[in-house]
């Protein structure tokens, strides 16, 4: 790609961020359409996430599965007549609610090659909780992406996903990885709206369906993020899901970041920068918010990633 190429996708997205302002409850616009593109943006293979129970390291009714943990994730199952969760140890910690019916949970190593500890923790009292299940892998991925390009508990999605079917037909007619996040973009933008009723009984532990967000129209932060995540790694676009504050008031938040081949690492201000992750605040954009909650960028305090 020559620079003025480079260039122009690089305003489109920047004019995609500041521009997509239609106000909640706006009239729903169609899905849009596009020409077919001279040169097709060619989807990688299908990145799975799969639970293999045989390769599984099992004890006290719990399975933990590292087999998979070149490729960035590790999947749990537990069977308890108690609450559980899920610890995943490096020099951060990130604690997961997890079934105690043997369901299986998928969760992404963000912590990149380091030695992990796994461990799943079952209720004792109150808020207390006793190891019952403790494992550890010396994690070396397959590249720095993979735990961004797969499904997992925080942006669930498979090849049968609605959502997977939409984000192929914007692929189909894009020329370039910048071209899908382009139309994933505006379309969440375009028809999804904020769910202020949902925002404020949401329960502790809630996990998005993005199947769901985009049948019903409407979500919360979680879900736009979520929805946004599973368009763009079903496409094999490298795409986190983050949680923080965002000031001036503090609002406790998720969005996104995402990575394209094709035009490096893009910084919170749209400028080709080779270190940074671009945010994709779909929250704001599509119910017209102050932008004074996006800024630079500058404002926003990264604590999870998924």
């Amino acid at each position: 790609m020559n620079k003025a190429a480079g260039l122009i996708k690089v305003l489109l997205l920047l004019f995609l961020t500041v521009g997509c302002s239609a106000e909640a409850g706006a009239e729903e616009t169609e899905k849009p359409e596009a020409a077919a593109p001279e040169e097709r943006y060619e989807v990688p293979e299908f990145a799975v996430s799969e639970f293999h129970e045989e390769a599984a390291e099992y004890k006290n009714g719990a399975y933990i599965d590292i087999s998979n943990a070149a490729k960035g994730y590790v999947a749990v199952s537990a069977v308890s007549d108690k609450r559980l969760k899920f610890q995943v140890l490096t020099e951060e910690t990130y604690n997961y609610n997890i079934s105690s019916d043997g369901e299986v949970s998928i969760f992404p190593l963000q912590s990149g090659d380091t030695e992990y500890t796994f461990r799943v923790m079952e209720n004792i009292s109150e808020n207390k909780y006793a190891v019952l299940f403790q494992t550890s892998a010396d994690v070396k991925l397959e590249d720095e992406f993979q735990p961004f390009l797969r499904s997992s508990d925080y942006a669930f999605y498979t090849r049968e996903s609605e959502c997977v079917k939409l984000a192929d037909s914007f692929s189909a007619s894009s020329s370039t990885a910048l071209d899908v996040v382009a139309k994933v973009y505006a379309y969440v933008c375009d028809h999804i709206k904020y769910d202020r009723p949902k925002a404020e009984n949401i329960k502790s532990g809630y996990l998005p369906d993005p199947d769901e967000t985009l049948d019903t129209g409407k979500g919360i932060c979680f879900d736009y993020a979520s929805l946004t995540a599973a368009m763009l790694r079903s496409q094999g676009i490298p795409t986190k899901v983050i949680f923080g504050y965002v000031s001036p008031n503090d609002v406790y938040h998720a969005w996104n970041m995402f990575y394209t081949k094709e035009s490096g690492w893009v910084s919170v201000k749209f400028e080709v920068n080779e270190k940074e992750w671009t945010r994709m605040d779909l929250t704001f954009s599509a119910n017209g918010s102050d932008q004074k909650f996006i800024g630079d960028g500058s404002n926003y305090a990264d604590v999870y990633e998924y």
